[in-house]
């Protein structure tokens, strides 16, 4: 019955031009689950763990996906360099994403100044996410790629992807020419060289939080639209494009091209889960399970806090829909 469900919610998505996310409510979650701008949420060991924008990059964690506890902070002292690239810079991190690499953790970072392109995506890598684990150290792996005043991106928003060949991307950015992607070298989780090529991705003129993903034969981008940090206020919402190569060109339902401002609609606010944003994928060791994402939503139930939200994705006629 629920496989019957599932294809008829599909097809009036695509009846409705992939409209049918409008009706999506999250399952509930409890415990600590505030967090703002999550990373991919990866599993280690018997625990999921998720990190997100905040002194030190906040840390939760997770038996389940639904019951959530609060961590100690990843950084206790930033990295000293970070402020010959971002001159303001606060102590306070940006939308990191996590991924694992050969058996290391490998943690992407932004550190920025607000409205202005000055800024640094950092990486910090671990073997461990177990804090209590003898192992467990996180070690500063220096700046990926920078930004400043005159650059035509703004280096903030990593998502890392990993693909099946074994070669590691970085898409990031956020107004300005909007999304792009770099190759990464998967043994140091940084750039081959400081003039490897970049690839433009996506654009509009209000665009970040890139999530880069694959599934089957196709790639598939999710960006966020719209205004974030502004509560109930915020119209972020998420839309999505698909190519045939990891480094585009990513095409809408309609053909449109996102690097000409187009995006099929995948997420928006709806009743108290105003401005969803920040897709990841939730990476476990489920090889044949359904594909699970999270993201963050303004809860209108709390004034406008900012909480960590699951869901999980049908792909039954080649494009996501989330459902529950």
């Amino acid at each position: 019955m629920r496989a019957i469900f599932i294809s008829i919610f599909a097809a009036l998505s695509v009846l409705a031009g992939g409209r049918a996310e409008n009706n999506f409510f999250p399952p509930a979650l409890s415990g600590q689950t505030f967090i703002h701008d999550p990373s991919t949420v990866v599993k280690d060991g018997n625990r999921y763990y998720v990190f997100g924008t905040g002194p030190g990059i906040r840390t939760k964690s997770s038996p389940d996906l639904a019951r959530w506890e609060a961590g100690r902070p990843v950084f206790r002292d930033p990295p000293a360099w970070i402020n010959n690239f971002v001159p303001t810079f606060g102590e306070y991190f940006w939308a990191p994403d996590i991924i694992r690499v050969d058996g290391k953790f490998l943690l992407y970072y932004a550190a920025s100044t607000w409205q202005k392109p000055v800024s640094v995506i950092g990486l910090a890598t671990n073997p461990t996410l177990d804090p209590a684990a003898t192992n467990y150290l996180w070690t500063d792996g220096g700046p990926v790629i920078t930004s400043t005043n005159g650059y035509g991106f703004n280096a903030i928003d990593p998502s890392a992807f990993l693909d099946d060949d074994g070669k590691l991307w970085l898409a990031f950015g956020s107004y300005w020419q909007g999304i792009f992607l770099t190759e990464l070298d998967p043994h140091t989780g940084l750039r081959p060289g400081t003039n490897s090529p970049l690839f433009h991705l996506a654009w509009k003129n209000s665009i970040e939080a890139a999530c880069l993903t694959r599934h089957e034969m196709f790639y598939y981008l999710f960006v966020n639209w719209g205004e974030c940090c502004k509560g109930t206020n915020s119209t972020y919402e998420v839309r999505v494009g698909r190519a045939e190569k990891v480094t585009g060109p990513y095409l809408d339902r309609d053909g449109k091209n996102l690097a000409d401002g187009g995006g099929s609609p995948f997420l928006r606010s709806c009743g108290r889960f105003i401005g969803p944003g920040h897709i990841g994928i939730v990476a476990d060791d489920l090889t044949n399970g359904p594909t699970r994402f999270s993201y963050h939503y303004y809860d209108a139930a709390t004034k406008g806090r900012s909480q960590l939200a699951i869901g999980t994705i049908d792909w039954s006629d080649g494009w996501p829909v989330p459902v529950k």
